[in-house]
């Protein structure tokens, strides 16, 4: 069940927020937060910048790009496209319109060139909060898998709260991360860590350029926040 949310209307969508500790209850500014996000050279981890950026970051708190390096590292991609559009600081049409026709095709939108993805979100992260501290974090699997690397490394950093960008399947929303009924075990990375991390982590999917946000989390399921 897919339970529609306006962002101006509190409930459900604020449970992000409210688990990672953002407001205090007196109306006093929030304690500053560490806030993680998962940077890939990919569409779902742009729309979870997107994401941290319009809903979740303070001025005070400090974001983390962390990147889990895979055996070919080398390779470069712009989010220049993904990231010019309204929710990450630009108010421009052409800015809005280039998003657009990215998302349209379905696909990664990941394109290999000569610059650093990490580099490009960072400057995006500071035209959109200029205030806040930013910084990019890169690790090594080192025999752990994906989600046990982001698990460990949000504990050594003290994370607050943990943002990644979710692809599922018909089946992964059916099973989460469970083990299917025969064959190999199938990790889904989000899932893993809304179900291990200690802190809160918030899954977000994107399905249209102006439709909101889907977002999964331990103790929320399938809202839609809305744009």
């Amino acid at each position: 069940m897919i339970n529609n949310i306006n962002s101006t209307g509190g409930g459900p969508c604020t449970a992000p927020m409210q688990g990672g500790g953002s407001g205090n209850g007196t109306g006093n500014p929030p304690a500053l937060r560490k806030v993680m996000v998962v940077a890939e050279p990919n569409r779902e981890s742009v729309v979870a910048l997107q994401y941290a950026l319009s809903h979740v970051l303070f001025e005070q708190d400090e974001l983390i790009l962390l990147h889990v390096e895979n055996q070919n590292p080398s390779w470069k991609y712009t989010f220049s496209t993904f990231l010019k559009r309204p929710s990450v600081g630009s108010s421009s049409s052409s800015s809005s319109s280039n998003m657009g026709s990215s998302e349209g095709g379905g696909s990664c939108g990941a394109v290999p060139v000569d610059v650093d993805f990490l580099e490009e979100m960072k400057s995006a992260c500071k035209v959109a909060h200029p205030k806040v501290r930013v910084r990019v974090e890169r690790v090594e699997m080192e025999g752990k898998d994906k989600a046990n690397t982001i698990l460990f490394q949000s504990h050594q950093l003290g994370i607050d709260v943990i943002v990644i960008g979710q692809r599922r399947s018909l089946s992964t929303a059916i099973l989460g991360n469970k083990r299917p009924l025969r064959g190999t075990k199938v990790v889904d990375t989000a899932e893993y860590l809304i179900e291990n991390s200690k802190c809160t982590c918030v899954a977000v999917q994107k399905k249209g350029q102006n439709a909101g946000f889907l977002l999964n989390t331990k103790t929320h399921r399938n809202f839609w926040l809305l744009a």
